[in-house]
């Protein structure tokens, strides 16, 4: 699965159960983030659930965006059986303040900034 354009692409790595973010994301609604959705309710087909999200090549995410990811955060503390790793990058001053929040959404999350 992949969502790809000239300024983001999003694809998913059914062999290492990887979402990887690259780009600038910054669409103007949660309609348009719909596709985006949809490709991480079809990479959640799996059981147990273990999935990594790849945000170190997601150079920016705005306020919609950051509210879809906490929208399927939410939605994955639900299942009991999910594992969900996050990767980004300190580097990327939205990351470290936004991802740490992922955390506070759901305590099992694991997060790993370089």
């Amino acid at each position: 699965m992949e969502i790809k354009t000239e300024d983001y692409r999003i694809s998913y790595d059914p062999e290492t159960k990887t979402v990887i973010w690259q780009g600038l994301l910054q669409l103007s609604d949660m309609d348009e983030y719909a596709p985006i959705v949809d490709l991480l309710d079809g990479a959640t087909n799996n059981d147990p659930l273990t999935l990594k999200l790849d945000l170190r090549g997601l150079e920016f995410l705005n306020s919609s965006g950051i509210n879809m990811l906490s929208r399927f955060v939410i939605k994955m503390r639900q299942r009991q059986d999910a594992c969900v790793i996050v990767q980004g990058s300190k580097k990327i001053t939205w990351q470290g303040k936004s991802l740490k929040n992922l955390q506070r959404l759901m305590p099992s999350l694991q997060l790993e900034l370089e």
